[in-house]
């Protein structure tokens, strides 16, 4: 890492999640601010019905006036994870993000889940399938169409949408952690990543942002050793199953990238626009320098800076080009 973040190298769990706690309130104020009153909002919906908050998510839709003559197909449907490091985050500091995208023309759905420290990554997953399944079967209420779906996220919200994906199209990966996809694979038509934690192999190289406290705390169980914790070379064999880029093919669906220089998980959203084109997998991609100033980590909630501008337009014209009726997943010309 350059300059800017040497200060921060190998945070440990505890103290990005106060970190992420200071900031939460003083975020959700400001990426709020002038909200887009354009729109339909429905919030706090139980999409697993077990009351905890942690199982909300939000419904926003475009305010259209109903149209004359037969029914039509409802809009594309947009799934976001928020970010915040797996430990926090909230789902109400994206209102205004995915209002943005709802204007664009799609039903966005906006997804809190449980964290860790106390849940691993199997909840998470499990998590975003239940919502994925509740959109399966409900969003046609709202105007959306079930069978054109795009998943996204920010950060540890990105990780979790893409592996919910791979999950979609790797029986293996769903297999390890008992996982049954909610949706066809064929409905799901595409993925958004915004700095994204998708390549957990950076994670061990000297100096990164995070320790490896943040990969043991995703997993299941501390290990089969004397000390109860795994070694370095058994953390990186169990990392695989963290790590999206380790379950790329050719049948995975487009993906739009952005990121930027300033980014924590530049390198890594690097290495998996380059996997993806591997492997003949469409990928639109929006990458800065660091000359632009607005571009740090998961600047793309920021919806005041032309930079996000510029990813909402990219955004959305990805998500009508991969739902568009004769649209399939997997291979696409590039």
């Amino acid at each position: 890492m350059k300059s800017g973040t040497a200060f921060i190298q190998r945070v440990p769990v505890w103290a990005w999640r106060l970190l992420m706690h200071s900031v939460s309130r003083s975020e959700h104020a400001r990426f709020n601010a002038d909200p887009i009153t354009a729109v339909d909002y429905r919030f706090d919906i139980d999409f697993v019905g077990d009351g905890i908050r942690a199982h909300r998510l939000d419904v926003i839709s475009p305010r259209v006036a109903p149209a004359a003559g037969p029914p039509t197909a409802g809009l594309p449907v947009y799934i976001y994870f928020h970010g915040g490091g797996w430990t926090s985050g909230d789902k109400r500091s994206l209102t205004k993000y995915c209002a943005s995208q709802a204007l664009g023309g799609m039903v966005v759905v906006n997804v809190n889940y449980r964290r860790a420290t106390q849940f691993t990554m199997t909840h998470m997953l499990h998590d975003a399938n239940a919502a994925l399944a509740w959109v399966t079967q409900n969003i046609a209420e709202f105007g959306g169409d079930p069978s054109r779906i795009v998943l996204g996220g920010d950060s540890a919200g990105g990780q979790i949408s893409a592996l919910l994906a791979a999950a979609h199209f790797r029986p293996e990966l769903a297999e390890h952690y008992g996982l049954e996809p909610a949706a066809p694979r064929e409905a799901v038509r595409g993925l958004v990543q915004h700095c994204s934690v998708v390549d957990f192999s950076v994670m061990f190289e000297r100096g990164f942002i995070l320790s490896l406290a943040f990969v043991r705390m995703l997993l299941p169980h501390p290990g089969a050793t004397a000390t109860g914790r795994r070694t370095r070379s058994e953390l990186r064999r169990a990392a695989a199953y963290l790590s999206p880029i380790e379950w790329l093919d050719s049948a995975f669906p487009p993906v739009f990238v952005s990121t930027s220089e300033r980014d924590y998980f530049y390198r890594a959203n690097l290495n998996f626009i380059a996997r993806l084109r591997e492997h003949g997998v469409r990928v639109d991609s929006l990458v800065y320098d660091r000359a632009n100033a607005n571009t740090l980590h998961t600047w793309q909630q920021d919806s005041r800076y032309p930079e996000s501008q510029e990813v909402y337009q990219r955004l959305q014209g990805f998500v009508r080009e991969v739902t568009a009726v004769a649209s399939q997943p997997g291979r696409l010309a590039l």
